[in-house]
């Protein structure tokens, strides 16, 4: 397997103090102060933990809530109930690492299915296409050719 979940002690000294929080501990950035909501560069999202592909710039799309949001994954994620803070959400976790992502709603845009999954951008590395080779994701690059 290409991809790894890693021990959380080792995560400790590898991710930074809000990267843990969010991936770990089932944390949320600030909207609108984080390192994608604007990203509009053409790439590929991966978990910031294991590596694992999850998302493309191609579905990323702008929902105005301040977070990245995407109207589908390319990789395996695991959606799971979440009742905390009195409401009742569908998590999106990483398969192999079990990362904390963020949550799917249905207000996407109704041409690509209705979904918006809201990521947090400290549960992902963002790799431009020009990247993609160098990273080791070179099997992503037909994503982008048109």
């Amino acid at each position: 397997m290409k991809y790894k979940k890693i021990d959380k002690a080792k995560l400790k000294n590898i991710l930074t103090p809000l990267q843990y929080h969010v991936t770990q501990e089932n944390g949320t950035e600030p909207p609108f102060r984080n390192e994608y909501w604007d990203n509009s560069d053409p790439g590929l999202y991966v978990d910031i933990v294991s590596g694992e592909p999850l998302f493309t710039s191609m579905e990323k799309f702008d929902h105005g809530c301040g977070w990245p949001s995407f109207t589908m994954p390319i990789g395996e994620i695991v959606t799971k109930n979440d009742f905390n803070f009195n409401m009742v959400r569908t998590e999106v976790r990483s398969m192999v690492a079990d990362s904390h992502l963020g949550h799917v709603f249905e207000d996407g845009p109704k041409d690509k299915g209705g979904f918006r999954f809201c990521i947090n951008s400290a549960a992902l590395r963002f790799i431009p296409v020009a990247d993609l080779e160098k990273e080791g994701y070179g099997e992503f690059k037909h994503l982008f050719q048109e």
